[in-house]
């Protein structure tokens, strides 16, 4: 079969085009495959061309070295953070990007070796086949830096079983590979040792037949059995304390639980959360219960306008001062503005909730079926047949 490099100068996406298949691989290593503006416009560029060629049938993703990929480029936001609008352009293509993904007409699998978080999680997660190992890691930590659970995951984590979507939004926690099959978070889960020949093995089917491609990797996936302390087997818990009300009402619970001989798996996670952005956890927790009621395109829409309003610091520097303390000065020491959730008004919540003007809006289609709709409803069923 010819093999055609696409733009082979641009090194941080790489797309090749192998007869009916088309590969992309995220191409930076180093920093774990951060998405910048430039990845975002050539995976949008790749997946945008190869929907309208005929000859293009099944398109597989994957990150090159020991990361699928770790999210946004958050270097990215803190360089434009003096020009409030600097950021537009990625940010809505970003959110095209997505809700391409979500309703793309081809069959899409990634193969999901290593980190995969936040932004880089959406490349993931809403694809029709989505293969992921013992060494996957899943997590959406954005809340923590000031920020909130964006990039469709809004929509996605509100869908989860009961209260486990605000928990994995509040905690930034992270699930392994076993977890996201029983959450169908994922829908394959393959040894990472079997992972190069599985991709050979569905690049040599050259087709895009779903029935052949599920049935190519299920040549080489395994059921999987979750760990004894995994926080799927504390969902009790999870749903107690994460139905709450209000955040201050979320910790309150989780320190009463935290207390209880048997819970010393909480005292991290709570740990975590008590140093997180008030802000950010309160416009993350209004968001996935927000989520739950809306469909993909008013989540997209409402992610757009929070992302947009937070790093226009509508009413908090938090997502700065965050990334700051993280990757900047990487003093791991935030000062939250203002620094507790009761500090936190409520009332100007709502300004960064508001709609723009129509013509500012994210511009996306109201009505189109979704690839997976009815899939993470779906994840009480799959994870009641994982083998505890």
């Amino acid at each position: 079969m010819a093999q055609q490099v696409v733009n082979p100068e641009e090194q941080v996406v790489l797309g090749e085009e192998i007869s009916h298949v088309r590969l992309i691989t995220l191409n930076r290593p180093r920093q774990l495959n951060v998405i910048s503006s430039k990845v975002v416009s050539l995976l949008a560029d790749f997946l945008e061309k190869w929907e309208k060629d005929e000859n293009a049938e099944l398109i597989l993703i994957k990150g090159a070295g020991r990361s699928f990929s770790a999210g946004g480029d958050l270097k990215m936001f803190y360089d434009g953070r003096t020009s409030n609008d600097s950021c537009l352009e990625v940010v809505y293509r970003m959110y095209w990007l997505c809700y391409h993904i979500h309703t793309y007409k081809k069959t899409q699998v990634a193969l999901v070796h290593g980190i995969s978080m936040g932004g880089g999680a959406s490349l993931m997660v809403p694809m029709k086949f989505s293969v992921v190992t013992e060494k996957t890691i899943f997590a959406t930590p954005e809340a923590s830096i000031g920020f909130h659970t964006d990039c469709s995951f809004s929509y996605i984590l509100s869908r989860l079983p009961e209260h486990l979507g605000e928990f994995l939004a509040l905690t930034g926690a992270r699930l392994n590979g076993k977890e996201l099959v029983a959450t169908r978070l994922a829908t394959h889960f393959v040894p990472s040792e079997k992972m190069p020949e599985l991709e050979k093995r569905l690049i040599s089917l050259n087709s895009g037949d779903e029935r052949a491609v599920k049935s190519a990797i299920e040549e080489f996936s395994i059921e999987v059995a979750l760990d004894e302390d995994s926080i799927l087997n504390k969902l009790s818990i999870v749903n107690e304390c994460f139905s709450k009300p209000t955040v201050v009402d979320i910790i309150e619970s989780f320190e009463t639980e935290a207390s209880k001989e048997g819970n010393g798996w909480i005292g991290p996670i709570l740990k975590g959360l008590k140093r997180s952005s008030p802000t950010g956890l309160k416009i993350t927790l209004r968001s996935i219960r927000e989520g739950r009621k809306q469909t993909l395109a008013e989540c997209l829409r409402r992610e757009f306008r929070l992302t947009m309003n937070i790093l226009r610091t509508t009413i908090s520097a938090d997502v700065y001062e965050g990334i700051r303390a993280l990757t900047i000065d990487k003093d791991n020491a935030p000062k939250w503005e203002p620094p507790t959730c009761n500090e936190v008004d409520d009332q100007k919540l709502d300004l960064v909730f508001q709609p723009f003007k129509e013509d500012l809006e994210l511009q996306i289609p109201e009505k189109e079926e979704c690839r997976w709709d009815g899939k993470y409803e779906n994840s009480t069923y799959a994870m009641s047949k994982v083998t505890k």
